[in-house]
């Protein structure tokens, strides 16, 4: 928590304090918001490989991801998490701008674009509010320890445990330079 803490005020003091909206600025922390939650979940994703291989990442996932995003929301005062057009999560399914997104990602990547640098940003309207929302894809890297849970082929106790915890699961299929899905970021105006 005090590492989160720590980037998360670096990144808040170099983004300025104005009242206009400075896209920049806003796209700067929450870059540095996601790579918070991507590095303290890899290393809990990591270290519970390491104790108990895949039915131990699955439970960090299902219990811990949505602490870390949880935390980050609260310490930001933004809605920070994960989506996917694949949710094995029901609650990380994508909301319609969020699918678009996904599917604009999905096209990058098709026409050559890096899908570990795939990005998004813009000030939108929803109700009578804007909001600054931003997604950052999450690409598969060649020899992803998460193909284990996510790949083409789940050990007999690993899709026990995705059962178990995730009966509606639909997130497996996916192979190296996959974009799995993204971080988003919800930033009131």
């Amino acid at each position: 928590m005090k590492k989160i803490s720590l980037l998360l005020l670096m990144a808040g003091l170099t983004s300025g304090c104005t009242q206009e909206v400075d896209l920049a600025a806003r796209a700067d922390t929450s870059r540095t918001t996601v790579k918070t939650f991507a590095q303290t979940l890899q290393g809990e994703l990591k270290a519970a490989m390491e104790a108990g291989g895949p039915p131990n990442a699955i439970s960090v996932c299902h219990i811990r991801a949505p602490a870390i995003a949880s935390e980050l929301s609260a310490m930001q005062g933004w809605t920070v998490g994960r989506t996917s057009a694949k949710a094995r999560n029901p609650d990380n399914r994508p909301d319609e701008w969020e699918a678009k997104v996904l599917a604009d990602f999905e096209a990058r990547k098709a026409a050559g674009e890096d899908p570990a640098k795939l990005e998004f940003f813009e000030v939108v309207t929803q109700g009578d509010e804007q909001r600054f929302r931003y997604m950052k894809a999450i690409a598969i890297p060649e020899k992803a320890p998460c193909l284990a849970c996510h790949g083409t082929e789940i050990a007999p106790e690993v899709a026990e445990k995705i059962q178990a915890l995730y009966p509606d699961d639909i997130a497996t299929g996916y192979k190296t330079g996959d974009i799995r899905g993204a971080f988003t970021i919800t930033q009131p105006l």
